[in-house]
């Protein structure tokens, strides 16, 4: 578990310090996307993370033993906080040594490759973004959002959420978590069919 909890933490500051936050300097957005293997800026500059490597402008760096300061060092990016555009992010600096395991890297990956599939075959106009905030893949769709999380202080390992903006009125037992809906990734085999569950019982109520 410490693994998988460690590895998140550094993906999420690299999601952050050297993705999001370069093209938030240069194009004013802090939205990623869900590759394949990874996570990769949406616009300039355009990097990718692939398991424990970081991709920029025909470099590559390995991340694992490493600061943030020396991953960008080795690519020429210049990492950049987001703390003038939200509060609650990683809550790490470029002096951050990453510690990234292959495997919970691996399984990290999965888990947003996962979800993004899930989710463009259960709301397919959505606009999926994987926020650098909560470091979480996700879409809203009529007040609602549905996502995937790779853990967090609620859940240390990956998760499905249902999280209707207004909670009132919801009852049953698909209602577990304070912000609505959570299932472990490894508990659900239609994740789709999670999603449709929780839409369906948004509507009943």
């Amino acid at each position: 578990m410490s693994d998988l909890v460690n590895t998140r933490r550094s993906l999420h500051a690299v999601a952050e310090l050297l993705l999001a936050g370069p093209q938030y300097r240069a194009c004013g957005t802090i939205k990623l996307t869900v590759t394949p293997s990874g996570f990769a800026t949406i616009r300039e500059p355009v990097a990718e993370l692939t398991g424990g490597l970081l991709r920029y402008n025909g470099r590559t760096a390995e991340l694992h033993g490493r600061t943030i300061a020396e991953v960008g060092d080795e690519v020429d990016l210049a990492p950049d906080s987001l703390d003038s555009v939200y509060m609650d992010g990683c809550g790490l600096d470029a002096s951050h040594l990453l510690d990234v395991d292959a495997d919970a890297a691996a399984e990290i990956c999965h888990a947003f490759a996962r979800g993004d599939q899930a989710l463009a075959d259960f709301a397919p106009t959505c606009e999926r973004v994987l926020w650098p905030e909560h470091f979480d893949i996700g879409i809203s769709l009529e007040e609602v959002n549905y996502g995937v999380s790779p853990g967090d202080s609620f859940l240390p390992v990956p998760y499905a959420y249902v999280g209707p903006w207004h909670l009132e009125g919801l009852s049953g037992a698909f209602w577990n978590a304070p912000f609505g809906a959570a299932r472990r990734l490894d508990e659900i085999e239609d994740l789709a069919g999670f999603f449709t569950e929780g839409s369906r019982s948004v509507s009943d109520r």
